[in-house]
C-alpha cells in the first residue's frame, strides 16, 4: 500500500482476509457513514453482510433498505429495518464479526467505532528494506 512520504521508512501491506457473516449495527449520529464504511471493508474481503440501520434514523434507514438492493448482490448483501427488538433477535444469531457494539454473548470479534482516531493493526515491525 502507498504510503505518505513522512512515513518514508514504512512499510505496509493490505491483506483482505474473509471473515464470513459480518453484522454492522449503524447508530443514528452517523447512519450512512457508519453502514456504508464497514460494507465497503467487508466486501472488499469477501464477506456476506447484514445491515441493520439505526430506527432513530428512519429515512437513512429506508433508504439503505430500497437503494442497496439495486447495486449489490441481494445474496451476500441485507438490509434489515427494525426497531430494537430487531437488533435483539439478530444478536441470538452467531455473527464472525459485528461492527459497533453488543457481542459478549458468543465472544464474537468487534470492531467500536469510538471516533477521532484511524485503527491500525501492528503484528509485526519490520523496515521496509526487509522486504526486499
Amino acid at each position: 500500500a502507498k504510503l505518505p512520504s513522512i512515513a518514508l521508512l514504512s512499510y505496509a501491506e493490505l491483506v483482505p482476509e474473509p471473515l464470513g457473516l459480518i453484522l454492522v449495527i449503524s447508530s443514528w449520529n452517523f447512519p450512512m457513514g457508519l453502514s456504508l464504511e464497514p460494507l465497503i471493508g467487508a466486501i472488499a474481503a469477501g464477506n456476506a453482510v447484514v445491515i441493520k440501520p439505526s430506527e432513530l434514523a428512519a429515512a437513512s434507514s429506508s433508504l439503505l433498505a430500497n437503494t442497496l438492493p439495486n447495486y449489490l448482490d441481494t445474496q451476500a448483501i441485507k438490509v434489515i429495518e427494525g426497531g430494537p427488538a430487531v437488533g435483539q433477535q439478530l444478536l441470538h444469531h452467531k455473527w464472525d464479526k459485528i461492527f459497533f457494539t453488543e457481542a459478549a454473548k458468543n465472544l464474537t470479534p468487534v470492531t467500536l467505532e469510538l471516533g477521532g482516531k484511524c485503527p491500525a493493526i501492528l503484528d509485526s515491525l519490520s523496515w521496509s528494506w526487509d522486504k526486499e
